[in-house]
């Protein structure tokens, strides 16, 4: 097959595990921990990096898998032999990108590079001097403005899109339009873990629904010591990352909760947890009679690896789309893929359209 041609605005932990993961997955053909090992032809081993975008001195210059171990980066290296790509860190645009008080957290936060914003027009170069196909999105939560100027240069240089952040692109109508306008797909919005806080909450909640189990009330509460957490101290760029979560769970229930009775999103940044997250999980319910019933749990994973299977997964459906000259959203890889897609699934009957739109589409190009 040939390469699948990635650039990555945010060359941060997600960024570190993913690349990192294809160089795993290159040395380790067989190893385990892919959703999918394949995806219409294509493995882990072909996607290739050819562009990075940051604004962090520590990054911007450097050939992206050394990039990906500079500070703030702090999450686990599984894989120390990463081959230079040949492809750099160029500057990009800060706009929203970085909150202020993540300037003042010395080597966990981020240190300005000096140079000059790079415009649409350098960016758009960029990207297409680079030959990239897809675009992955993992600038730090509540970069709206960021995450604009990013799409916009997307859609001039005619490059797919993976938003995995909780800024909503591929969930909402005009923009999703747009890419279907210019005949590019995207994923998302807001990657899902492979398994993490949301996918347990919501496969719980499902539980209780199919049981016959009314959910009163429950809550998420998540800590982790990443520059993610870090950002979020910030509770004015959560706004969309809450949303995001909340629904998600909302949507698993088999009747809404009002406000006060759910509380989703993270709680406490706690530095010495680097990347690992920690989420406290309950439910309270009604089961026969009245009765109550609760369930309580903690999970414990490294962050950033427990996304770069989703986001692995979702490249390989974006070039699958491409190569098949479909456009707009991906509605089923969203949904499976995504925490806030423009259409909620259940897990079981996502994985299946996931299964029959793949079958579906390899048929038609045959």
């Amino acid at each position: 097959m040939s390469p699948i041609r990635v650039a990555i605005v945010g060359i941060g932990n997600c960024a570190s595990s993913l690349v990192q993961g294809v160089s795993h997955y290159t040395l380790h053909p067989k190893a385990g921990g892919l959703i999918h090992p394949v995806v219409a032809g294509y493995i882990p081993a072909d996607v290739e990096f050819v562009l990075g975008i940051d604004v962090d001195a520590r990054k911007v210059g450097k050939d992206i898998a050394e990039a990906i171990f500079a500070p703030p980066n702090n999450t686990k290296v599984f894989c120390e032999d990463v081959a230079p790509t040949g492809a750099k860190v160029i500057q990009g645009c800060v706009l929203d990108g970085v909150a202020d008080h993540m300037l003042e957290g010395g080597e966990r936060g981020f240190v300005l590079s000096g140079q000059p914003d790079a415009s649409q027009a350098e960016i758009v170069a960029a990207l297409q001097a680079s030959r990239a196909e897809i675009l992955v999105n993992f600038l730090p939560v509540g970069s709206q403005e960021a995450t604009e100027f990013y799409m916009e240069c997307a859609l001039e240089a005619g490059v797919a899109v993976v938003n995995c952040i909780p800024v909503f692109i591929a969930s909402d109508q005009q923009w999703e339009a747009r890419f279907r306008q210019r005949k590019l797909p995207i994923v998302g919005d807001d990657i899902k873990a492979q398994v993490g806080a949301t996918i347990i909450h919501r496969t719980l909640s499902s539980l209780f629904a199919a049981r016959g189990v009314s959910v009163e009330r429950t809550y998420q509460l998540n800590t982790g010591g990443n520059t993610d957490f870090m950002n979020m101290l910030d509770r004015q760029r959560l706004t969309s990352k809450k949303a995001s979560k909340t629904e998600a769970v909302q949507a698993a229930l088999a009747q809404r909760l009002s406000a006060e009775n759910i509380q989703i999103g993270p709680s406490e940044y706690v530095p010495w947890q680097k990347d690992n997250k920690l989420c406290f999980l309950r439910l309270e319910g009604e089961q026969w009679g009245g009765v109550p019933v609760e369930i309580e749990l903690r999970l414990s994973v490294e962050d950033s690896p427990n996304a770069a299977a989703c986001v692995m997964d979702a490249i390989r459906f974006c070039r699958f789309a491409l190569d098949n000259g479909e456009s707009g959203v991906l509605t089923v890889p969203s949904a499976y893929y995504c925490k806030h897609p423009p259409q909620q699934m259940d897990e079981d009957t996502a994985g299946r359209l996931l299964d029959e739109y793949l079958v579906g589409q390899l048929k038609a190009a045959e």
